[in-house]
C-alpha cells in the first residue's frame, strides 16, 4: 500500500474521484442558522471575480494534468446570484483543461426566489446539469423563522421549473425546527416527496456559535427546540418516509434514488481529491503519495487580493500525516451506507478498537475488509467513531 492510503497503487482521485469546488460567497441576506462563509454586499465586480476564478482554474490545471474530472460544484453563499455568463465562462475554461467523465456532474446551488428561478434556463445553457435548491421548509411561517426570503409557493414553483430544465434536481429541508411535531414533519416530508425529487438533503437543525441563532440560544431566547427523544423520533420518521418513497439514505443526511447520489459529495465521503477555489474554500490534493489540505482566505476581498497579488488564492497548504489521512477516510466514509474499505487505511488499520463489541451491539458490520455502520448505529455515529478511534 502506498504512503497516501491508496488502494492497489492508485491515487485517491482514482479511487474516490476528482472534482472542483467553486465558492461564491455572496447572499441576499444572512440566514440566522448559517455558519457558512457568506456575505451580504451592495456591489460585486463580476469581471474582477471572473478573472480571479479563471486564473485559479489555470493554476490548478497545471498541477492536476491528466486527471478525469468527475464533478464541478458551485457552492456558497448563493451561486444562483452569479450571472449565467460568468458560470459559462468558468465552465468553458474548465473544459479546456480536463477530460470530463462520461457522467460529469455540474451542480449549482440555488435559492428558490422568483428572480433566481427565472435564471435557471441560463445556467442550463451555460452547462449546469444538476441544481440543488435551498427550500429548507414547506410553509411560510417556518421559512420566516429560518430567515428565508422565499415563500413556500415560490419554492414549489422553483422545484417544478428545475425539474423541467435539468437532468437532476435536489433540494434541502431542515427539520428539528422550533415547535415542530413529528406529525407535522411527516406531513411536510410527504409533501416534499410528492414532488418526485431524485435527491433530498435532510438536515437536523444545529445551532452553531457565531450565528444569530447561537446568540439567541445563549440568551435563552430560542425556544421550542426538540429534546433528544423528540429529535430521535424525527430522525426515525425521516428514514421511514424516504425509504418508503424509494430514496434510500445513502449518507447520514442524504437520500437518493439509485444512481442519483451526489457525485460531488461522494468525492468528499470517499476521500477522493478536489480543488477548492474561492474565499474560504478547502481542498484535498494528492501528489506522489502525499495528500495536501489546502485553505483559502475567508474574506472575499482578501482572496481576490491574494489571487491578483501573489498569483494564487491559497492561504495554507499542509501535508497530512498518514494518521490524519486515515482518520479522515474513516470519519467521512462511515457516514455512507456503503462504509469504508479498510484496505485503504494505513497505520490506523491496526489501531482500531472495540470492533467486536460494536459489532455485537449491532452498531457496525464488518464483512471482509468492508466496515459499515448499521441503521441502528447511524443515529449515534459520533459515538461509534469515538469508540473506534
Amino acid at each position: 500500500m502506498a504512503e497516501g492510503g491508496t488502494s492497489a497503487g492508485l491515487e485517491p482521485w482514482q479511487v474516490g474521484g476528482f472534482g472542483l469546488y467553486l465558492h461564491w460567497p455572496f447572499c441576499q441576506a444572512k440566514c440566522p442558522y448559517c455558519d457558512f462563509n457568506s456575505h451580504v454586499v451592495a456591489f460585486v465586480d463580476h469581471d474582477r471575480w471572473q478573472r480571479a476564478f479563471l486564473s485559479e482554474i489555470d493554476r490548478i490545471a497545471e498541477e492536476t494534468r491528466g486527471r478525469i474530472l468527475t464533478s464541478v460544484f458551485f457552492g456558497g453563499g448563493t451561486p444562483s446570484l452569479m450571472p449565467p455568463a460568468l458560470v459559462g465562462a468558468i465552465l468553458d475554461r474548465i473544459a479546456r483543461h480536463w477530460t470530463p467523465a462520461n457522467d460529469l456532474e455540474v451542480t449549482l446551488e440555488a435559492n428558490p426566489t422568483s428572480v433566481e428561478a427565472a435564471r435557471l434556463e441560463g445556467f442550463r445553457a451555460a452547462g449546469v446539469n444538476r441544481v440543488s435548491l435551498g427550500v429548507q421548509a414547506m410553509n411560510d411561517a417556518d421559512l420566516k423563522h429560518l430567515g428565508r426570503l422565499h415563500s413556500a409557493e415560490q419554492a414549489l414553483s422553483a422545484v417544478e421549473t428545475a425539474r423541467d430544465l435539468f437532468e437532476r434536481v435536489s433540494f434541502d429541508l431542515i427539520y428539528a425546527r422550533q415547535d415542530q411535531t413529528p406529525e407535522a414533519w411527516r406531513e411536510e416530508l410527504r409533501q416534499a416527496l410528492a414532488l418526485a425529487p431524485d435527491h433530498l438533503s435532510l438536515y437536523q437543525l444545529t445551532v452553531e456559535e457565531g450565528t444569530a441563532f447561537g446568540a439567541r440560544l445563549a440568551a435563552g431566547k430560542l425556544k421550542g427546540l426538540p429534546d433528544e427523544d423528540r429529535a430521535a423520533d424525527l430522525w426515525d420518521i425521516t428514514q421511514e418516509e424516504t425509504e418508503a418513497a424509494g430514496l434510500s439514505g445513502y449518507e447520514v443526511s442524504n437520500h437518493a434514488r439509485e444512481g442519483a447520489e451526489s457525485r460531488h459529495n461522494l468525492i468528499y465521503w470517499r476521500s477522493g481529491d478536489w480543488a477548492g477555489i474561492g474565499p474560504g474554500a478547502h481542498g484535498r490534493l494528492t501528489h506522489a503519495g502525499t495528500r495536501y489540505a489546502t485553505e483559502a482566505p475567508r474574506a472575499p476581498g482578501a482572496w481576490l487580493a491574494a489571487v491578483e497579488g501573489q498569483g494564487h488564492g491559497e492561504s495554507a497548504r499542509e501535508a497530512l500525516t498518514a494518521e490524519a489521512r486515515d482518520e479522515e477516510l474513516l470519519l467521512m466514509g462511515l457516514r455512507m451506507s456503503e462504509g469504508v474499505d479498510l484496505g485503504r487505511l494505513g497505520p490506523l488499520r491496526d489501531k482500531l478498537s472495540n470492533i467486536n463489541d460494536l459489532e455485537d451491539d449491532g452498531l457496525i458490520r464488518l464483512t471482509g475488509e468492508r466496515l459499515q455502520v448499521t441503521p441502528t448505529g447511524r443515529p449515534v455515529l459520533n459515538g461509534v467513531l469515538r469508540a473506534l478511534l
